[in-house]
């Protein structure tokens, strides 16, 4: 079955775009409450409540707009707070003198809030800053000499507000930071399951063509020197790896797009045993339990990959002589199969040496495989004695890599 790409959006702002709705629509109804409460107290009722029938209306109308970074334009920032300064200042015209001395509410009340906070989430703490200012200077105005309880509420707008914006900003550069990281990993995941395969197929077809080329002679040595260059030179480009191109969407409101390649199930758990049965011959002896060693079919194709590249690193480097055994052993939560051959053993330091040169047949075609499927592989060599490369995988390791992808 053929892979499926998803787009995948992360968004830290959508939650406060929905805080901020119904922040407005309780504020709303909660200025109209006290309006009720205090409704024979006004010396013009009649300005009060048309400014409450118009902020009702305004507030519902314009629930879409504030659904996200998108819809909330400028002009609808402009006008939001326009009506809450003039509700502010619509107070000495509604209310008596005595109550605005007072310390009484303002029309809007803590509504007003929620226009700078718009301000806040929309462009953050530069924003902010600008809309809870001329919301203090009106403040200011309104009361007519800075009380102590105007200039209280007023800094408490301004530093939450600036404080919201500021935060607003930090988590975009955080997620577009994410982004970025899960599109690397998800890269390096595909250019390590790329440069398994080329090891497994290209290279080894190269490395072959090199050596039966120099041994025939002739033209032959020819096709065998340029398929050794090429060898190199793929070796090169595999592990060299390549610059992921970021997905961040440039829109801030879309929140950052990620994509991700999933790879199938398939048709569910595969019997292990018959996936190592064809590595078995007259130098390469199997040892399996009785009853079926079940894996999801991608674990089970990746961990008989790795074997499969155990046994060419065994033909290839201790001679067509050499016997191996495979010992496969089914645990209660994991499944490991032990690969061992009675070679010269590997020197001290030259899977270093290999990994360095490029020559990836460990590194990726056996550990990186393994680690992929959230197992472990352990390689004990000793010259002289052999090499013994043990693989581990849990059994539900098709299943986490799945549930991982879609997390993301």
């Amino acid at each position: 079955m053929p892979k499926r790409e998803r787009v995948m959006r992360m968004s830290v702002e959508l939650p406060l775009w929905r805080a901020l709705a119904g922040y407005r629509v309780l504020t709303m109804l909660y200025a109209i409450g006290l309006c009720a409460t205090a409704y024979s107290h006004f010396v013009r009722p009649w300005v009060a409540v048309t400014y409450y029938a118009v902020l009702a209306v305004w507030t519902l109308a314009t629930l879409p707009w504030v659904r996200n970074a998108a819809s909330c334009t400028k002009r609808f920032l402009a006008a939001d707070l326009a009506i809450a300064l003039a509700g502010i200042l619509l107070t000495r015209l509604a209310d008596s003198h005595e109550r605005i001395a007072g310390g009484g509410p303002t029309l809007p009340s803590i509504w007003t809030a929620g226009a700078v906070l718009a301000f806040a989430i929309k462009g953050g703490w530069r924003w902010a800053a600008v809309a809870s200012t001329a919301v203090a200077a009106v403040n200011l105005v309104e009361r007519g000499h800075p009380a102590r309880d105007t200039v209280h509420n007023v800094i408490l707008v301004w530093v939450a507000s600036i404080a919201i914006g500021y935060v607003v900003e930090v988590a975009r550069a955080s997620e577009a930071t994410l982004a970025r990281a899960l599109e690397i990993e998800a890269v390096t995941r595909e250019r390590e399951r790329l440069a398994r395969d080329i090891h497994d197929g290209v290279l080894q077809v190269l490395a072959m063509v090199q050596r039966r080329g120099a041994v025939i002679g002739g033209e032959a040595a020819e096709l065998g020197q340029l398929a050794g260059e090429q060898e190199v030179a793929l070796r090169t480009l595999v592990s060299g790896g390549l610059v992921p191109v970021s997905r961040v969407s440039e829109d801030v409101s879309a929140g950052a797009f990620v994509r991700a390649v999933e790879e199938p199930d398939d048709e569910g758990p595969v019997d292990l045993r018959s996936l190592l049965a064809r590595y078995a011959g007259a130098r390469v002896t199997l040892a399996e339990p009785g009853a079926p060693v079940e894996l999801p079919r991608p674990a089970a194709r990746e961990l008989a990959a790795a074997v499969g590249a155990a046994l060419d690193n065994v033909h290839r480097h201790a001679g067509e002589q050499a016997r191996a055994w495979i010992l496969v052993e089914d645990e209660p939560d994991e499944v490991v199969v032990t690969v061992r051959d009675d070679g010269p053993g590997i020197p001290e330091g030259r899977l270093v040496q290999a990994e360095g040169e490029g020559r990836l047949g460990v590194a990726q075609s056996i550990r990186g495989r393994v680690r992929d499927l959230g197992g472990s592989a352990e390689l004990v060599s000793v010259p002289g004695q052999g090499t013994e490369v043990e693989l581990k995988v849990p059994k539900g390791a098709g299943r986490a890599r799945g549930k991982k992808a879609g997390r993301r």
